[in-house]
């Protein structure tokens, strides 16, 4: 029993490792990608690398982390409950409903990433206010400070959970695709090609897994798939989470409301799915990073 109690921990913090390395390499496109997506009014003329490059001349190379430390806050438990939580669905789904195969990867995918994020929306609110605060304008003077101004002025619990509907909305077919496609990929390789793709896992030579550089692969192309599909709805919980901050608030009330009020303003390319490229760039290395991490976590971790 003992060595099953510590498996919930150690899939844990294989996924809260997974996660954090995972962000941290694409902090700054994050910064950027919220800068963008909310058309700020200092970097709103910009494009994603001549934001890149004026973010440091305005407000130093720490600037491209801002809102990075509520970001680590939030990315351990969200990482650690996703993927642990990814492993359970999973299990229960197969147990309970009957279901196998690449069904029950997208449907325990979807479920998990809707419960990290339910789990840890506070905390992305926060620090997407953070980060799309400018130097010298600061409203928020941190995370502490700026929980209690969103507590106190934005109607209490309530105010940390604006945006959740396109949030969850959007999650479902992000996650359930990620996991879906990397689960895919991954048994497909594993299937067709296991000398090529594979080598024997770590702790229990009895499994296979893929090497790094196709686990890398094969996480960033369940990264860009997922992302397409969803993108829209990452854009509309950004400007309803900014909510109060933004000048055009008021017309950003409802999930409906703004994907309607972003098209209407600018259009598909320019507001549904402006920041996408840069999107890739970040999410592409940020999925392959936490997939691949939560895979050698886990053969570290002897959870094979």
């Amino acid at each position: 029993a003992a060595r099953r109690d510590f498996y919930w921990l150690r899939s844990f913090i294989a996924g809260g490792v997974a996660g954090c390395c995972a962000k941290t390499t694409t902090a700054p496109l994050d910064r950027v990608k919220i800068l963008l997506q909310a058309h700020n009014h200092h970097y709103k003329h910009l494009g994603v690398f001549s934001t890149l490059c004026a973010v440091p001349k305005k407000e130093g190379y720490l600037g491209l982390y801002k809102g990075n430390g509520a970001m680590m806050i939030r990315i351990f438990p969200y990482g650690a409950i996703q993927f642990m939580a990814f492993d359970q669905y999973k299990k229960v789904i197969k147990k309970q409903l009957g279901i196998s195969g690449h069904v029950h990867r997208l449907m325990a995918g979807s479920m998990a990433g809707i419960t990290a994020v339910i789990c840890t929306y506070p905390l992305d609110m926060v620090r997407v206010r953070l980060a799309f605060q400018v130097k010298g304008e600061h409203k928020y003077m941190g995370i502490i400070h700026a929980f209690k101004m969103i507590y106190t002025k934005e109607g209490g619990l309530s105010g940390f959970y604006r945006g959740l509907m396109p949030t969850v909305v959007g999650m479902a077919p992000y996650a359930g695709f990620s996991f879906f496609t990397f689960g895919t990929l991954k048994s497909i390789g594993l299937a067709q090609a296991p000398n090529l793709l594979g080598r024997p896992s770590l702790d229990n030579p009895d499994v296979l897994v893929l090497k790094t550089h196709v686990n890398l692969l094969c996480g960033g192309m369940a990264g860009a798939i997922a992302q397409t599909i969803s993108y829209p709805l990452d854009v509309t919980r950004r400007r309803m989470q900014l909510g109060a901050v933004l000048p055009d608030s008021d017309k950003c009330l409802t999930m409906v409301q703004t994907l309607r009020y972003v098209y209407q303003q600018h259009g598909v390319r320019r507001g549904l799915y402006r920041g996408l490229s840069l999107n890739y760039i970040r999410c592409v290395p940020s999925q392959a990073v936490a997939f691949t991490t939560y895979e050698l976590m886990k053969q570290f971790l002897h959870l094979n």
